[in-house]
C-alpha cells in the first residue's frame, strides 16, 4: 500500500481530481477539451500543494535543522521544482494565458500566507475565514475560468453560474477538512470556520453552503436544458452529503485523501456519462 499512500500523500490524486474538475467545466459549458491546459493544471496543482506542505513542515518543525527538513521533503521538493517547469512550459506555448495564470498565482500565494516563516505574515493566521474561501475560490477559479477562457467574453453568464456551483461544491468540501484540522490548527495558533465559530454555527453555515450549492448546481442545467447533467448532479449532491455526514465522526486518512477529495472525481465521472 506504500504506492497508494505516496499517491494521496504527495498530491497526485487530488491533482487527478482538479484535472476531473476541468474536464466536468469542458462538458458543461460545451467546450472541446484541452490536453496541453489538462496537463497544465495536473503539474501545477501537484506543485502548489507539494510546496505548501513542505513550506508548514518547515514553519512547524523549527526543532530541525534547514538541511533535515529538506532531506525529510526531498520528495515533494521534486515534484513542486518539476511542476513549476511544466507551468513554465505552458505559459511559453500559451502566452495569452498568463494574466489568468497569474491571478491563480496570487490565490494560492494567499492561500499559503498564513505559513509564511515571516512576522507580517504571521498576522493572516487569525484571519481563518478567508483561508477557507480563498482556498475554495483558487479550486473554482482554476477548474471553471481557466478552462472557459475562450468563451468568456462570449457565453459569461452559464460560466459564472458554473464559478458559483464550484465555489459552493468546493467550500463543502474544505469545511470537511476544516473540521478535521479543528485540534491541530489550534495547536498551531491557526485559524478556520472551524475554529472561530461554535458547532452549531458551523452547521447552520454548512447547510446554507448546501442550498447555494444545490441551487447554482440544477440553475445550471436547467440553462441547458439537460435531463441527463440534472440527474448526475442529483447523485453527486447526494453522494456530496453522504460524505459531509459520514465526516461528523472521526474517520482515517484515506477517507479524507481518497474519499472526500473523490467526490471530485465522482461529479466529473457522473457528468461525463450523462453526456454519452
Amino acid at each position: 500500500m506504500r504506492w497508494l499512500h505516496f499517491i494521496l500523500s504527495h498530491s497526485v490524486f487530488i491533482s487527478l481530481c482538479a484535472v476531473a474538475l476541468c474536464f466536468q467545466t469542458t462538458i458543461l459549458l460545451k467546450l472541446p477539451f484541452d490536453y496541453m491546459l489538462a496537463g497544465m493544471v495536473f503539474f501545477s496543482t501537484m506543485a502548489g500543494y507539494n510546496l505548501y506542505w513542505a513550506l508548514s513542515k518547515y514553519t512547524f518543525s523549527r526543532h530541525l535543522s534547514l538541511k533535515e527538513i529538506l532531506a525529510h521533503n526531498c520528495s515533494h521538493l521534486i515534484l513542486a521544482f518539476s511542476g513549476g517547469l511544466f507551468l513554465l512550459y505552458y505559459l511559453y506555448r500559451q502566452p495569452s494565458t498568463l494574466h489568468f495564470m497569474l491571478v491563480a498565482f496570487l490565490l494560492t500565494t494567499a492561500y499559503s500566507l498564513p505559513l509564511w516563516p515571516l512576522k507580517f505574515a504571521q498576522k493572516f493566521r487569525k484571519t481563518g475565514f478567508l483561508k477557507t474561501i480563498i482556498l475554495s475560490f483558487t479550486w473554482a477559479y482554476v477548474t471553471v475560468i481557466i478552462p472557459a477562457i475562450p468563451v468568456l467574453k462570449n457565453h459569461l453568464a452559464p460560466v459564472l453560474v458554473l464559478l458559483a456551483a464550484r465555489f459552493f461544491f468546493m467550500l463543502i468540501l474544505c469545511l470537511i477538512f476544516d473540521v478535521r484540522d479543528k485540534e491541530v490548527d489550534k495547536i498551531h495558533n491557526l485559524h478556520s470556520l472551524a475554529t472561530d465559530i461554535s458547532s452549531s454555527a458551523f452547521k447552520k453555515l454548512a447547510l446554507l453552503v448546501f442550498f447555494g450549492y444545490f441551487i447554482s448546481g440544477i440553475f445550471l442545467r436547467f440553462y441547458f436544458s439537460e435531463t441527463g447533467q440534472v440527474i448526475a448532479f442529483s447523485l453527486s449532491f447526494l453522494g456530496l452529503i453522504a460524505i459531509y455526514l459520514l465526516s461528523l465522526k472521526k474517520r482515517g486518512y484515506v477517507f479524507y485523501y481518497f474519499l472526500v477529495d473523490g467526490m471530485m472525481l465522482f461529479t466529473s465521472i457522473a457528468s461525463f456519462i450523462a453526456s454519452l
